[in-house]
This record gives C-alpha cells, sequence and structure tokens, in this order.
C-alpha cells in the first residue's frame, strides 16, 4: 500500500507515540484480583520507560471500583498487572480500560476489556436439611451464608428445586447421602459447570453416595477433648496449587474434629488446605467442567473455630470465583447471540450496525462480522475483546526510501479560523459599499464628501477595538487579587477555588466559563467570566457560586480560610464541592460548618430549579450528590453540594479545541445532562428555593405529563 501510494505522490506517515498502541488482554484471576497483560508493539527501536499508566475497573455506570498503576521497564513489551477489587457489595465489574492521568480513558478497542457475566455474583444455592434452619446459630448454613452474602445471591430451597433452576453453586450442609432420585440430576449439573461444596457432620455416612472428591474412612478423628490426649490442631500454609495459595492460615484457628480421607494415590493433588499434620482440611475433584469439593469439618463452629475466621470467608470466597462453568443468567454458549454493544476504534461502545452477525459458536475470532463488544441482552451477555484475537503486535519498519514520517504529536495545532473569515466578510462589505456608492454616482472627491472618509476609518477603529473572546479569569502574578473581586461585585459571576494544581484549576476555568456561555444562551442570567479565588487571601462572599473541586494536592486550609468559607455559606453562598470521582474531602472539609445531608434526588430543588432532572451526571455518572438535609438558614437553601461526577470536566470546552474530555458511560446525551445541572444548579444559586414553591407545582407536573 505504501509503494502504490508513493507512486501517486510524496507518501507522508503519521505514526503515534513511542510503544502505541497498547494492548490489554483479558483478566484471569489471581487470588483475589484480576491479573492482566499489557503489551506494546515489537519491532523497531527498543522503547525506553513508558510514563505511567493507569488501569482501571469500573462498573456498568462508569464508577470506578479499583486501579492500578503499571509501566514497561526501559526494552520490556509486556507488563503484568493485578486489580484488587475492594471486599464487601459493590456493583459488579463491567470494564477495565487504560489511562494516562487516571480519570480519562485511553482510545482505543485494545485498550478495552469488556466483563460479561462470568465476572458478576454468582448464584449459590444452600440446601437446608432440617427445621434448625429456621434458628439462626443452630441452622449449620447460618455461617456459609454470612460469609457469601456480599459475594452471592443466595437462593435456599430443597435440592430438586435448585436444580429445576440450576446456580453456579450448591452448599449441602453435611454427609447425608443425596437421594437417589436426585443423584443423576445432580450429576449432569457438575458435569455441565457447576461446583458441588459439602461440609463433614456427626451424620456422615461415608461412601453411600458418588459425589464425594475422596475416599473417607468412617466415622470422625477427635482432636483434642476431656478424653483425648492429643492437642486441637491447626492450619498448615495452603498450597500452591489450590485456590486459596496466598491466603494467611491464621495461628487462632483450630480443629477439633475432622473426617480423615483414605491414603491414595493422587490425594496430595486433590488437597485444597491441610492441617499441620498433614491430613486434608478441604479436597476437590474435577467432575466434567465442574468440581466437588469437601470441608471435612463441619459448617458451624462444633468441630472447629474455622467458622468463626475471616480465613473462611476468603476460601468459600475463592471457591466461588473459581467455579468454572455455569454462571446465573449467564449467556448460553450454545446457541447464537445477537449483538448487542459494539467497540468502536476510539473503544467506545454503541449500536451496532446489520453487517454484524450474531456469536454462533464457544470461540469466534473478532473480525468484520463480529467485532468486540457485548452479545446477547441486559439479561445474559458474553463479551467478546479484541486482544485474543490479535497477533503479537510489531512496529513497521520497512516503509519505502521515499516515505517520510511525522509524530502525531509534532502536527500543527487547528486554527480557529472565525476572525480571519467575519475580517474577509466585513471588508467584503466595505468593497461593496464602496461599488455600490460608486455606480450610484454618489462618490465625490475627499474634499467634497469627507464623511467616506470618515465612514472608513470609524469602521477600521471598530475592528481594532472589538474585544477579544471572553476568557476564565484568574489572578496572575501581577494583578490585585482585590481589585478582581472588587470588579465581581458589579457582575455577577462564577468563582472556583484555585487548588495549586494547574491541571485542575485550568479544568475548573474551562468548564466555568463554558457553562457561562450556555447559561448566557438558554436563560436570562447574563453573568462575565468566572473568576479563581485564592481562599487564603480573598474573599469569596460575593459570588453566588463557588466550585471547589477537590485536589490531592491541595493543603488543609488555615484557620482565616475556613472561616471564610464558613461565612461564605452562612451569608446565603453555594458551596459546590466536587470529589471528581473517587477524590476524599473529608481532609479539606475538615472544619467547616457543614450540616448534616441527605442525598438529593428528583424531588429536590435542583432536580427542577430550571430543567426537570433525575440525576445530576458529570463527566461520569451513578454517583450520589449531597445537599443539607434540613435545607438551610437562608429560606431552606441548602449552603453546600457535594458531589464525585466531576461536572467540571464534563462542561469544559476551548475554543478550537472542542470538548476537553470524553463522557462516560452516555456520551454527548451524558454531557448534555451535565450541562443542564449547571444550570439548575446556577438558577439554585440565584433564585433558591423559588422552585420548591407549591404554586409552581400544577405547572410542573404538566410539563412531566407532557
Amino acid at each position: 500500500l505504501a509503494e502504490a501510494l508513493g507512486g501517486l505522490g510524496p507518501l507522508t506517515v503519521l505514526t503515534a507515540e513511542a510503544g502505541a498502541p497498547l494492548v490489554l488482554s483479558p483478566p484471569t484471576r489471581a487470588g483475589d484480583g484480576l491479573a492482566l497483560t499489557l503489551t506494546r508493539p515489537r519491532g523497531g527501536e527498543i522503547p525506553g520507560p513508558a510514563d505511567r499508566l493507569w488501569v482501571r475497573l469500573l462498573d456498568g455506570q462508569g464508577r470506578l471500583i479499583a486501579r492500578s498503576e503499571a509501566a514497561f521497564a526501559a526494552g520490556a513489551f509486556e507488563s503484568a498487572v493485578v486489580l484488587t477489587p475492594p471486599g464487601g457489595g459493590q456493583s459488579p465489574p463491567a470494564r477495565i480500560e487504560l489511562s494516562r492521568d487516571g480519570a480519562t480513558a485511553l482510545a482505543g478497542a485494545g485498550a478495552v476489556v469488556l466483563l460479561d457475566d462470568s465476572w458478576r455474583r454468582r448464584p449459590v444455592g444452600l440446601v437446608p436439611r432440617d427445621e434448625a434452619a429456621a434458628v439462626p446459630l443452630l441452622d449449620p448454613l447460618h455461617y456459609v451464608e454470612k460469609a457469601l452474602a456480599p459475594q452471592a445471591d443466595l437462593r435456599r430451597g430443597a435440592l430438586a428445586s435448585l436444580l429445576a433452576a440450576p446456580p453456579a453453586v450448591i452448599v449441602l450442609p453435611d454427609l447425608t447421602p443425596v437421594p437417589a432420585s436426585e443423584a443423576g440430576a445432580l450429576d449432569a449439573w457438575i458435569r455441565q459447570g457447576g461446583t458441588l461444596i459439602r461440609f463433614a457432620g456427626p451424620r456422615g455416612e461415608a461412601g453411600l453416595d458418588g459425589f464425594l472428591p475422596v475416599r473417607l474412612r468412617g466415622g470422625d478423628r477427635q482432636l483434642g477433648g476431656a478424653l483425648s490426649w492429643s492437642e486441637p490442631a491447626r492450619l498448615a500454609p495452603f498450597p500452591d496449587h489450590g485456590p486459596f495459595a496466598g491466603l494467611e492460615p491464621p495461628a487462632d484457628v483450630t480443629i477439633a474434629s475432622q473426617v480423615l480421607a483414605e491414603p491414595e494415590p493422587g490425594l496430595e493433588a486433590r488437597t485444597w488446605a491441610r492441617l499441620t499434620d498433614g491430613t486434608p482440611l478441604v479436597t476437590a475433584q474435577s467432575r466434567g467442567r465442574g468440581r466437588i469439593v469437601l470441608f471435612h469439618v463441619t459448617a458451624d463452629p462444633r468441630w472447629s473455630s474455622l467458622p468463626l475466621s475471616g480465613v473462611f470467608v476468603r476460601m468459600l470466597e475463592r471457591v466461588i470465583t473459581a467455579t468454572p462453568g455455569l454462571e446465573a443468567g449467564g449467556a448460553d454458549r450454545s446457541r447464537p447471540l445477537a449483538p448487542w454493544r459494539v467497540l468502536d476504534g476510539f473503544g467506545r461502545l454503541g449500536t451496532p450496525g446489520p453487517e454484524v452477525r450474531p456469536l454462533d459458536g464457544p470461540a469466534v475470532a473478532v473480525g468484520a462480522d463480529h467485532p468486540p463488544g457485548l452479545y446477547g441482552d441486559d439479561s445474559a451477555t458474553r463479551a467478546l475483546n479484541l486482544a485474543p484475537s490479535l497477533a503479537p503486535v510489531s512496529a513497521q519498519t520497512n516503509w519505502p526510501p521515499t516515505t517520510q514520517r511525522q509524530s502525531l504529536g509534532g502536527l500543527a495545532r487547528d486554527r480557529d479560523l472565525m476572525p480571519w473569515l467575519l475580517a474577509t466578510a466585513l471588508a467584503l462589505a466595505v468593497v461593496d459599499l464602496i461599488a455600490t456608492l460608486a455606480l450610484r454616482g454618489l462618490l465625490a472627491p475627499p474634499r467634497r464628501r469627507p464623511g467616506l472618509s470618515a465612514m472608513v476609518v470609524a469602521i477600521a477603529g471598530l475592528w481594532l477595538a472589538a474585544p477579544p473572546l471572553a476568557q476564565a479569569q484568574q489572578p496572575g502574578p501581577s494583578e490585585d487579587a482585590e481589585t478582581l473581586v472588587r470588579e465581581a461585585v458589579l457582575q455577577t459571576r462564577l468563582a472556583y477555588v484555585l487548588t495549586g494544581d494547574p491541571a485542575v484549576d485550568q479544568v475548573s476555568a474551562a468548564g466555568l466559563g463554558a457553562l457561562t456561555e450556555v447559561l448566557g444562551r438558554r436563560t436570562s442570567a447574563a453573568l462575565a467570566p468566572p473568576l479563581g479565588i485564592a481562599l487564603e487571601s480573598q474573599d469569596p462572599r460575593v459570588f453566588p457560586l463557588l466550585y471547589w473541586p477537590v485536589s490531592g494536592s491541595q493543603p488543609p486550609l488555615s484557620t482565616q480560610a475556613r472561616e471564610r468559607v464558613n461565612a461564605y455559606m452562612r451569608y446565603g453562598g453555594l458551596l459546590v464541592i466536587d470529589t471528581r470521582d473517587g477524590g476524599d474531602a473529608r481532609a479539606l472539609a475538615e472544619g467547616l460548618e457543614i450540616p448534616p445531608l441527605r442525598e438529593a434526588g428528583p424531588d429536590h430543588v435542583l432536580g427542577r430549579s430550571f430543567y426537570l432532572l433525575g440525576d445530576f451526571p458529570g463527566r461520569v455518572a451513578g454517583n450520589a450528590t449531597w445537599v443539607a438535609a434540613d435545607g438551610g438558614d437562608t429560606d431552606g437553601v441548602s449552603p453546600v453540594v457535594i458531589g464525585g461526577n466531576d461536572w467540571a470536566a464534563a462542561w469544559a470546552n476551548q475554543p478550537g479545541e472542542g470538548y476537553l474530555f470524553a463522557v462516560t458511560p452516555g456520551g454527548e446525551r451524558q454531557r448534555e445532562m451535565a450541562y443542564r445541572f449547571g444550570v439548575n444548579l446556577v438558577m439554585y444559586a440565584l433564585t433558591g428555593s423559588y422552585k420548591g414553591d407549591q404554586v409552581h407545582l400544577p405547572a410542573i407536573l404538566e410539563r412531566l405529563t407532557n
């Protein structure tokens, strides 16, 4: 292709920065984390160390779950990264992406990994054995249920009813034999990918069914007690070949009784946990695509203190996440799955076109018919990612000799042609005016018609005196900050807190400047360009709204600055604290008179002060927005609004550059809603609880119905 194009004329090849494009592989489970591999092109010059990169784990609403820093060593083409999501009931992960600044996604389908149903909360069936199940602490499944509740969808029921709508995991609390009428269905479920977890118990009858990973000896082994010479046993380090590898066995966990496995070949490979004397504590065996796991102690504290320990929670969690096959509501890979959302070349999810074909098998390569994306529907999805279908990416080096190469970073920036076009139009209008006057015979020598020369001079003077485009003001080193504040008294304008981080302050200036322009177009609020405020030296009380982005580099406020902010809220100002999707404002807010807060919903005045809104998105969406629980002392208006959707980044727009940041996950529709929230925010600051008046309720209801 290069040779053919070079034959038509000079050929210039534009290349991205060194080491691009970057490719992110789908993750694998590594203990409690997700292990990924980041690669860059091979060949060409040996690259040096790469700039800092961030690998970000997001949920379906674009909210950050976890992130980890990544970097390439000098000369290396691969970098291993481990993401460790926090424990608890966070939203299921939906997407992994690369970022250079930790907040903005790196463009490229190879820099995105989509996660499907296999990474979500797994359904677990619990089979109670007797009426003790109704009594907590006496129920053998009570401790299992408490351990699994944060990371699994739990169902209780008889074995037959659970197999009718099969979960991913089934837990049997003791070794009571499985009824022969249900054994066939249970065996088929395991072979299709289910995991059966069993616990020992005093009623166990070893060998009476075929659902054990090892052969057991009759009875149970007593370790310690009034009639025993031995001491209770403790946990040994977990083997490297099992899913518990890396967990630290607690020293305070003791085992007083266990069922013993018969020594046989292969027992060591099937042992996931053992006691210090070498006897197995947890054994497992694969069967088809599934497996059977046996805890050689009871699921309650009768035989051991294991169910009372934190390691019990981690062990069960790892067994659940290591379930190989079945997913509740997961996509059935044996049937065709229609395309649902597909990735474009910039890593953005969109609607598939008519040329995209359904997935019709478990292993499908990415191509024109099957672009990377999600296949299925909102209840059952399968992710098709780009990286597994890519051959090793190599840098192109054998260009024709006449080819010129140029870096994308060296290209000239876009030039704003509007002033030049307006000047040309004005000049043409003047020429047209002169020609019209000449054709009508109205032109005369300058001594007889001095008005023409005066008119031309006046037009030129107006052009030269035209003011530049309005920009957000920031106090420079030579400016008198107090003078700018006094100017704010004469003309209403918004303000933002100068954090000391130039990048954050630039985003605040661009965002509030763009919002000011939108307000001028859509409302009657004619505001001057926004102003940056240094709280240590300036009083913000002349501004109706003060936007404060949380920056990690900003030091705590001094006593004088805190008093200025408290006075600002006390006398009617609206303080907007934006934690910018993950920041912590507690250190900065220490000492501020922030009232008790509640989450602002659509019923709050913020949702209807100008536009009717159901939520308040920014560059990201889904984070809660908080306001004063009881309004405020100034006519019930909240003195503070706290949120984490990074609103200024969604508003930020620079002339000649366009929008500075992408918004996720809703795209430009979400940006429009962010602007609408900004308009509501300013109108709330200017008009207070005006829209909360019940007099306007009929009109609002009428608009809602229309």
